[in-house]
Order: structure tokens, then C-alpha cells, then sequence
């Protein structure tokens, strides 16, 4: 069977978020087709999206890393298993607002108990999967290294291979590029309109998810969702799920 790529742990958001976002991405990671957006969207959308079309409607938990040697997608399977079985399902209230340059949703300041809990599933993440992870090749560091990261973050790299996680992480469902304030302000308003009809409304979070790319340079898609309940759901990259293990 194939091996992917790379492996990450995502928050898959469910029902109308889930609809809602991938719609407004223009592809649905869970089966890998494009999707028609919504009526009147401009066509200036197709770019605002390519990056996060690009990795799948997701929130970072465990930054898509490729497996170390011997490792194989059956020890992500037991990994990822393990976790959701340490949780149980929680709400979090959400916005869209911008974050470093791009459009997300995020927490809202209203909710510091699901703030609390996301911050504890994603730090469970980063380190429960990390004995799995290869160390970063000069390239990838060389390629997070073009944006100047504080001390703590550069640390942080060095130690997990991502410069966002523990008290540098900030929950996030990322909707756009990195944009200039004019395209900003006019992306944030077409959510408003098109894919933001559930502001107010708490997002479930029931489970952990297995997304994968499965060779250089290509999108991601979902693989397996592991519900807190421990119940399980293969997507479209499941095939990548049952591979040998790394060379």
C-alpha cells in the first residue's frame, strides 16, 4: 500500500462548518473534488483560497510532518487513537477576524473554557505525535526561516519542527492567503456573506482527524477522522493509512 508524504493531525470541522467552509475553499478534503462556489462570488476568490484549498477546511493540531525512519502509518493510526480516546467532546465559538495577514476563524474571547480545552487537545497533539516525526530537511527550514520568527518561536522549531505550538499556538480555520488590507477587508466581508452564516453558533469538537499529502506538492486530503465517542471514518486518503514503513 502507498505511503504518503507527509501526515498531520487536523481538527476536521463537521456539518454546515464543514460545508460551509470548503465551499468557500472551492475543494472538499474529505473527497478531494472541487466544489462549486456560491452564487456571485468574485472571481478574485480562486486566489484569496489557493493555500488553504491547497491543505484542506482544517485547524492545525500536529503540523504535517514527514514519518522517521521505520516508523509507519500504522504507529499515526494507533497514535491518533490513543488521543481521541483521552477526549471528549466540547463546543467552541468562533469568528472570522484576521490573523498574521490571512483570514480565519477563530475563538472568540467569550469562550476561555473552549479556548482552555483546544489549547490542551493541540499540546497533547504536538507531543504525543512527535516521536513519529523526521527532523525538518535544510529546505523546510530554510522555507519557515523566510519569515522572522521571535526567539521563542525559532526555539520551538528547532525542538517540534513548527514555531506555532504550545504558548506560541493560536487555534485557527484558515480561509485566505496572506493578503493586503484592501483584499482583506474585501474577503472578510464575502465570508460575512457567503461562508459565515453560523457566527454565533458553537462548532462541535468530537474528534481528531489523520489528513495526508500524498506525494510532494500535492493537496492534502482527509484519510481517517477518530471520534472522542471511539468511533471511527475513512475518507479519501485512507489508502495512506495502510503503508509499510518508512525507509
Amino acid at each position: 500500500m502507498p505511503l504518503a508524504h507527509r501526515y498531520a493531525l487536523y481538527l476536521a470541522p463537521s456539518g454546515p462548518w464543514q460545508e460551509q467552509g470548503s465551499r468557500w475553499l472551492g475543494r472538499c478534503a474529505e473527497t478531494g473534488a472541487a466544489l462549486e462556489r456560491q452564487p456571485g462570488m468574485p472571481a478574485a476568490a480562486q486566489e484569496w483560497t489557493r493555500a488553504p484549498r491547497h491543505y484542506g477546511l482544517h485547524a492545525t493540531l500536529k503540523p504535517p510532518f514527514r514519518l522517521i525512519a521505520g516508523a509507519a502509518p500504522s504507529d499515526v493510526d494507533r497514535a491518533a487513537a490513543a488521543l481521541a480516546a483521552q477526549h471528549s467532546a466540547f463546543a467552541i465559538e468562533l469568528e472570522c477576524a484576521p490573523l498574521r495577514g490571512f483570514l480565519a476563524w477563530r475563538l472568540t474571547e467569550s469562550d476561555p473554557v473552549g479556548r482552555a480545552r483546544i489549547h490542551a487537545l493541540a499540546n497533547a497533539a504536538v507531543r504525543e505525535l512527535d516521536p513519529l516525526r523526521a527532523p525538518p530537511t535544510p529546505e523546510e527550514l530554510a522555507k519557515r526561516l523566510r519569515h522572522p520568527l521571535a526567539p521563542a518561536q525559532h526555539a520551538l522549531l528547532e525542538r517540534w519542527g513548527y514555531p506555532y505550538v504550545f504558548d506560541q499556538f493560536t487555534f485557527h480555520i484558515t480561509l485566505s492567503e496572506k493578503l493586503a488590507d484592501a483584499e482583506l477587508r474585501q474577503a472578510q466581508a464575502c465570508i460575512a456573506r457567503y461562508a459565515d452564516p453560523l457566527a454565533g453558533r458553537p462548532m462541535p469538537v468530537d474528534g481528531v482527524s489523520v489528513y495526508v499529502q500524498p506525494g510532494p506538492g500535492e493537496d492534502f486530503l482527509a484519510a481517517r477522522h477518530y471520534r472522542f465517542d471511539g468511533g471511527r471514518e475513512d475518507v479519501a486518503g485512507a489508502a495512506y493509512m495502510q503503508g509499510e514503513a518508512a525507509a
